[in-house]
Formats: C-alpha cells, sequence, structure tokens
C-alpha cells in the first residue's frame, strides 16, 4: 500500500538506548550505592529471643511507633503481636544482604501497593525516614506506583506520605 516512507527507527534506537541508558542506569545505581554505603553493614543480630530481638530492631527503625501499634495488638490478639515482631524484626530484619533503607523502601513500595494499609504504611513511612530515606525518595516511590499498583493506591500513599511528613514537621 503506497503511503509515506517508513523510517527505520529501530536498529538506530536501539543502538542509541544501549549506548546511553545503561551508563546512565549505571551512575543512577552508583548514586545509589554510595548512599547505602554510607549506612554501616550491619552485624548479625545476637542469637536469643527472637522477640526482644525483634523488639530492639523494630524501636530502633519506628523510634516508638512499632512498639505502641504492637502493645494496641497485644490487648485483642497477644500471638499476633508477638508473630508481628519475631519474624519480621527477630528474624528478617537481622538477615545480612539489604540495609535498613533498602528494606524500608521495599516495605514502603508494598504496603503503597496493596492501597489499603494506611496505618501501617504511616509507620513505615516514619521508619523510612528515621533510616534515611528522604521525602523526595518517598514522594518518587509512590510515584512510581502508579504503574505498577495504579493511580488510587498512588494517592493513597502520597496522601499518607503528606500527614508523616506534615506530622513531622509540626514536630520540629
Amino acid at each position: 500500500m503506497p503511503g509515506k516512507p517508513r523510517r527505520k527507527w529501530g536498529l538506530r534506537a536501539l543502538a542509541l538506548a544501549g549506548l546511553i541508558w545503561p551508563a546512565a542506569a549505571a551512575a543512577q545505581a552508583d548514586t545509589a550505592a554510595q548512599a547505602d554505603a554510607n549506612e554501616p553493614a550491619r552485624a548479625a543480630c545476637p542469637s536469643g529471643d527472637r522477640y526482644e530481638r525483634g523488639l530492639e530492631r523494630v524501636d530502633e527503625i519506628t523510634r516508638g511507633q512499632g512498639r505502641a501499634v504492637v502493645e494496641a495488638l497485644s490487648r485483642t490478639s497477644p500471638d499476633l503481636a508477638r508473630y508481628v515482631i519475631e519474624y519480621p524484626y527477630g528474624d528478617l530484619f537481622c538477615r545480612p544482604g539489604l540495609t535498613d533503607r533498602q528494606r524500608q523502601l521495599a516495605i514502603v513500595a508494598a504496603l503503597a501497593a496493596l492501597g489499603y494499609t494506611q496505618p501501617e504504611l504511616k509507620v513505615h513511612i516514619h521508619g523510612a525516614l528515621n533510616v534515611g530515606i528522604t521525602e523526595q525518595e518517598v514522594v518518587e516511590t509512590m510515584i512510581l506506583m502508579s504503574v505498577y499498583a495504579g493511580f488510587p493506591a498512588s494517592l493513597h500513599g502520597l496522601r499518607a506520605a503528606q500527614e508523616v511528613f506534615d506530622a513531622r514537621a509540626a514536630e520540629q
């Protein structure tokens, strides 16, 4: 069928992207690695009671907010409150391989993607800020969630983030 000749961008565009995109990605990775390199490597948590070890870690990260959640939950379900501390904080947060910054950003993204976890999301946004994640990184994470979790989840996440930012600003 006659018409305008098609431009042949395929290989040329791919070649250009192959030169530019990896360099940009490498520069971003270097910046992120440098930021995480500033966080000292975490030694394995001491052996012993998983619950006590978990409480110590949750306090380090949430500065009391996590413990308040667990105390409230303990009134209804002491077993679940114990599990919430033992497994994630007593076990997973003591594993090597990720920094607290990386863990918190992943948790914030997951909770935002779920879209119905406002109380937990706020606690973990506080935790993310406590371990060195910036407000801008939280906002960018919420924007990214618009692609993978949808705009409603992204908007709910941004609303939760703004509430946390406002609460923290009021405390200062």
